[in-house]
């Protein structure tokens, strides 16, 4: 037997090509028995553009469309998407919001609507998953996520940020969304999977940011099969052939280590848990929860993070208000800090359900196959909601909550993002880190740029610092 065979178990690379192949037929754009609606359905206003141009238009321009479609057609409208110019209906109100987010489940389904993320996810994703499935999955991931986890992961945090800061260049320029994503790739990588073994993480980690890194149009080209054979799309198929074997690997060595009931890393955890629970998980539904926690927990943080760092360069009196809330031990502001950073830059666009049977939302009755969901862009820029909304302003997280349904970078709901606890605590490490020891000045001006589905600094949110 091969070593590559022996570190797989009894799996040989072929099958688990097949697990890959088995995937990608089974997984779609537009996920499994959805129902389509009727196409004389009364939807609210929108643009009359071919479906093609509106999904290229959501996808690759969705900081102009979101804010011009409320504009010119109301507080909810209909863009329509490939393939088949299905109905995507989108909310800016928040009591609209909260109509979609306590939807009953059984109706309200947020895998559906996450569809477009199944060829890299897996069908078995907490993000692609609804019904009993979904809440079967939670269920056996909520603890590796509890208060009494997350402190247990913090000094581990602490650690790999205090490392990454002690290298930054003194008085150089440098991208800091690179360094947040080399950090919190890191993070992901020791916390989720527990890989400590320095020759398995560099083979992790070209692996995984190919995988963050994949166009739009890679994830639109999902929707037609024949084009994983061209370009991109062959390449990002073939980095997750690459990615799958990695992870498979790396689950059938644990379930085998003889120390695994007291490891604290989550898929040890999950292992444990599932075995416990007699209801233990598949090597493929970990791969693909393991998956869906790498890149939902990676970028999205590293992100926020990286234009809290940018804003806190461009505003003296914030910065030195950071520096003494580090002094002082005031987390609370630092805490602050990254929630205003969400909201003013929010990483994902929308929350969306798709409707299995009819709904009313925002005063429209909706029919089956409606995919519907809140504009994150537009309502963290309302300034009913939030005065002043293109001002970085802290202050609006202390001492006070928003108001319901208006800051919701982690959805909402029975949905609401498991990690979000997570990101929080990993941001505020950081920070402090950062500011215990640098001074931070930004260069240069930065807008955000769209990539995959997600959205960063087009030029990685730029800054230069200088020790003290």
């Amino acid at each position: 037997m091969s070593t590559q065979q022996s570190r797989l178990g009894d799996l040989p690379d072929t099958d688990v090509a097949e697990l890959t192949a088995s995937r990608f037929r089974d997984t779609n754009a537009v996920g499994g028995g959805t129902p389509p609606p009727p196409p004389d359905a009364a939807l609210p206003p929108g643009p009359g553009w071919p479906a093609i141009a509106q999904t290229v238009a959501l996808m690759r321009f969705r900081h102009w469309l979101h804010p011009w479609a409320q504009r010119t057609y109301g507080d909810t409208f209909t863009l329509r998407l490939i393939p088949g110019g299905r109905p995507l209906v989108l909310v800016t109100r928040p009591e609209h919001t909260k109509e979609i987010f306590a939807g009953d489940p059984e109706v309200f389904h947020a895998g559906k609507g996450n569809a477009v993320l199944g060829p890299i996810m897996g069908r078995h994703s907490l993000l692609l998953q609804d019904s009993v499935e979904h809440k079967r999955a939670r269920t056996l991931l909520m603890p590796a996520f509890s208060g009494q986890a997350l402190k247990g992961y913090q000094t581990l945090v602490e650690d790999l940020a205090r490392d990454e800061v002690a290298h930054w260049p003194d008085g150089v320029r440098f991208r800091s969304l690179d360094r947040m994503n080399a950090l919190t790739l890191e993070v992901i990588l020791r916390v989720v999977f527990g890989v400590t073994d320095e020759r398995r993480l560099r083979a992790l980690r070209p692996r995984v940011n190919a995988t963050v890194d994949v166009s739009p149009a890679v994830l639109l080209g999902w929707s037609y099969p024949r084009l994983n054979r061209f370009g991109m799309w062959k390449r990002a198929v073939e980095n997750q052939y690459e990615l799958d074997r990695l992870m498979y690997a790396e689950i059938r060595d644990r379930r085998a280590a003889p120390d695994v009931a007291e490891r604290t890393d989550v898929l040890s955890r999950l292992i444990c848990i599932g075995e416990e629970q007699g209801d233990p998980l598949s090597d493929v539904e970990l791969r693909d929860q393991l998956v869906t926690l790498l890149l939902a927990g990676h970028e999205t943080t590293a992100t926020a993070l990286a234009w809290a760092l940018y804003e806190l360069g461009r505003h003296p009196d914030l910065h030195a208000r950071t520096v003494r809330a580090v002094v002082e031990g005031d987390d609370a502001w630092l805490e602050a800090v990254l929630k205003e950073s969400m909201r003013l830059h929010p990483v994902i666009p929308m929350v969306v359900r798709t409707l299995m049977k009819p709904a009313t939302i925002a005063g429209h009755h909706l029919p089956a196959g409606t995919t519907v969901g809140p504009s994150i862009v537009v309502t963290h820029q309302r300034d009913d909601l939030h005065p002043d909304p293109e001002v970085f302003r802290p202050e609006r997280f202390l001492g006070q909550n928003p108001a319901p349904n208006s800051w919701i970078p982690f959805g909402g709901g029975v949905r609401r993002c498991i990690g979000a606890g997570f990101s929080v605590m990993e941001g505020v490490a950081v920070l402090r880190e950062v500011f215990r020891h640098l001074d931070v000045e930004a260069v240069g001006r930065d807008v955000p740029k769209v990539r995959n589905i997600t959205s960063v600094p087009r030029d990685g949110a730029t800054i230069r610092v200088r020790r003290r």
